[in-house]
């Protein structure tokens, strides 16, 4: 992916495929790499080694930095440092909260202005006559951490916490290599202006399992306790990233634009995917035939979090289904 002359589907298969009133309407190409408890490649479709933009899954191994470098948070606030959160009420208080521990408010904040994630929300706040702000923007707990991260470093504060020169954002790029197993790749800019870091598939399936099993030291253990035991502050309450935490005992997962997913549990089993097309409807479906390879029971997980329908008039009709090497696997297995 980071080289314009690749071929941009060589490290992915199909491996899902909506349905639409029985007959096939379209087919994701992804990638998908499962380990199992000790750390070995148990499943893959696509290329491991194929490098991506893990976007927001990677704010855990932001705040794993952030943590070495001063931040000091109570868990509820340190999980929404590693959220793209919802918007909610809980989530723009917590947001102030993280920053009043350092005598900041919400005009410090650089990253781009947006309405909330949560569509009743959005619609609530234009009614309102409100606006977009930084406050309301999914990546604000991101933000709030690393201003709360440069005080605590006595590094500067001001928009320029952004640039990857800046000691906040070195900092974080030169942790990743030991979480990761792996080389940074690239570096480009996210959607909330802070610096996006390419690194494989694999790497990021490697990262999590650190950080869930204490490998990665204690930041990593703080941050799983963090994330398993509040959620909701990590996605809201119909998220699928919050919801999958809820049904699985110890299960840190985080989810990133343009069909991202990583999950890990402190035996050591992590599953990382990337759908190619960045469709978030496929990743639901790829991510329970991934977990169910793993052994992992999911069946006190909310349905909706692995429902994908395929709507029409406004009502299912359809839906998105595995297909290829992953359903063979899961079915072989059942």
């Amino acid at each position: 992916m980071t080289n314009g002359s690749v071929d941009p589907l060589a490290g992915y298969e199909p491996i899902a495929a909506s349905f639409r009133s029985d007959q096939l309407e379209s087919v994701h190409h992804a990638a998908v790499v499962a380990l199992d408890s000790d750390g070995r490649v148990a499943f893959a479709a696509g290329d491991p080694a194929l490098d991506i933009y893990p976007r927001s899954s990677m704010k855990p191994l932001q705040v794993n930095a952030m943590l070495a470098n001063g931040l000091d948070l109570p868990d509820d606030l340190l999980a929404l440092v590693c959220s793209s959160h919802d918007g909610l009420a809980q989530h723009l208080d917590g947001v102030r909260r993280i920053l009043a521990t350092v005598g900041l408010d919400e005009n410090a904040l650089c990253n781009t202005p947006d309405l909330p994630l949560d569509d009743h929300e959005a619609h609530d706040v234009l009614r309102r006559g409100g606006h977009e702000s930084s406050l309301q923007q999914n990546c604000s707990g991101k933000h709030a951490g690393m201003l709360a991260t440069c005080v605590a470093s006595g590094w500067s504060r001001d928009a320029s916490y952004l640039s990857e020169d800046h000691p906040l954002q070195r900092a974080i790029t030169d942790s990743l290599p030991a979480l990761t197993s792996g080389s940074v790749a690239a570096i480009g800019i996210d959607g909330c202006g802070a610096p996006a870091h390419v690194i494989s598939l694999l790497g990021l399936a490697h990262a999590f399992r650190n950080l869930a099993t204490g490998e990665a030291g204690e930041h990593g253990r703080r941050i799983h306790r963090a994330m398993t035991s509040h959620p909701e502050m990590v996605g809201g309450p119909k998220r699928d990233v919050t919801l999958v935490m809820r049904g699985v005992a110890g299960l840190m997962a985080k989810d990133g634009a343009e069909g991202v997913f990583a999950v890990a549990l402190p035996d050591g089993r992590a599953v990382a995917m990337k759908v190619a097309d960045g469709a978030n409807r496929a990743r639901p479906p790829i991510m329970r035939g991934a977990l169910s390879l793993l052994g992992i029971d999911t069946s006190s997980v909310d349905p909706s979090a692995f429902a994908s329908p395929v709507l029409g008039h406004g009502r299912p009709v359809g839906e998105v289904r595995i297909v290829g090497s992953l359903a063979a696997a899961v079915g072989s297995r059942d």
